[in-house]
């Protein structure tokens, strides 16, 4: 499997197809004193269920139509990517199951079944391989991938076009980096529209896909992985075709520690009031860390699932 970049059409279309689904979020300056930097911040917290997943549910579920899904929906996810696909489903009418990891948090999972999605828990071995093949035994309906899929990077890539219109002349662009639905599809709209750009995605030192494949020039054939507060984001997978991808449109990954997310976590709420995921707050602490560089830097808060025990202790500065 091969990608190509988004075409600007496709992002319009989705941009249209989604507008009903979706709130246009604000792009705010990050309440922070530095004389070279100026941190922006695309609040995707906002949006409903909290995550900028929803654009990519939106998109993907309204290509098809009642009959197409009258067997339903099905995916596998951490958490984020479960909750809009399982609200899109409810919208239109049509049931979702979702394959989890056994270990996700409390908080996500009760939201999943809030909006009555189907859970099937697997273990991490089990699951992983399903993002790659793209199945899984007993399971019927449609699947709709996490983040490689066309329609779901078109979707994510609106973003791109909403930054554009409020700060056109920023430098660089940081963009957490999951399974790299959200980087690609956003990345696709800045090279064509400001090819000038500089785009990073951001990781977690908990494991760093991405970083290793850019430096071995490969996905690597293992990837270390430990769990943290980061829960969203920082699992041990690379598919081929994102890797590919992301060489084409990325100038790099930047890794961040666990103690630099809790501090971006902690200012992001002591200085805009804004509640951010581990994942969503990877891109300001790869702008605090000074390694994107000076100028104009724009990050995407692209999650504000966090679970309230964690955010307590992260707050108080404790250790987790």
């Amino acid at each position: 499997m091969k990608y190509n970049p988004i075409s600007i059409a496709e992002i319009n279309h989705a941009k249209e197809r989604i507008s009903d689904d979706i709130i246009r979020t604000p792009l705010v300056r990050f309440n922070i004193d530095d004389e070279t930097t100026e941190i922006y911040l695309k609040l995707e917290n906002l949006q409903p269920q909290r995550a900028f997943k929803i654009r990519a549910a939106s998109n993907a579920v309204r290509k098809y139509n009642k009959k197409q899904l009258g067997k339903g929906i099905w995916t596998i996810s951490s958490g984020n990517w479960a909750q809009s696909l399982a609200w899109m489903a409810g919208k239109i009418g049509t049931k979702c199951t979702i394959i989890v990891p056994e270990d996700i948090p409390a908080k996500k999972e009760e939201a999943i079944k809030q909006l009555r999605g189907e859970i099937i828990k697997v273990p991490l071995e089990i699951g992983l391989p399903i993002l790659a093949t793209r199945e899984f035994e007993g399971m019927d309906g449609v699947f709709i991938h996490p983040f490689s899929d066309l329609d779901v990077m078109a979707g994510n890539a609106t973003i791109a076009l909403e930054i554009l219109d409020d700060l056109p002349d920023f430098d660089t662009l940081l963009i957490p980096w999951g399974g790299g639905g959200l980087a690609c599809g956003i990345a696709s709209a800045i090279r064509a529209l400001r090819p000038d750009v500089k785009i990073y995605a951001t990781e977690i030192e908990t494991c760093t896909p991405l970083a290793t494949a850019f430096k071995q020039r490969g996905v690597p054939d293992n990837i270390p992985y430990s769990q943290s507060f980061v829960d969203a984001i920082g699992y041990p997978f690379l598919l081929t075709e994102m890797y590919e991808l992301a060489k084409e449109l990325l100038d790099g990954s930047i890794v961040v520690g666990l103690e630099e997310t809790a501090d971006a976590i902690r200012l992001l709420s002591q200085r805009n009031c804004v509640v951010a995921e581990g994942g969503g707050a990877l891109s300001v602490a790869a702008a605090l860390s000074g390694k994107a560089g000076k100028g104009k830097i724009v990050c995407i808060i692209s999650g504000g699932n966090i679970d309230s025990g964690k955010l307590i202790k992260i707050l108080k500065n404790e250790k987790l």
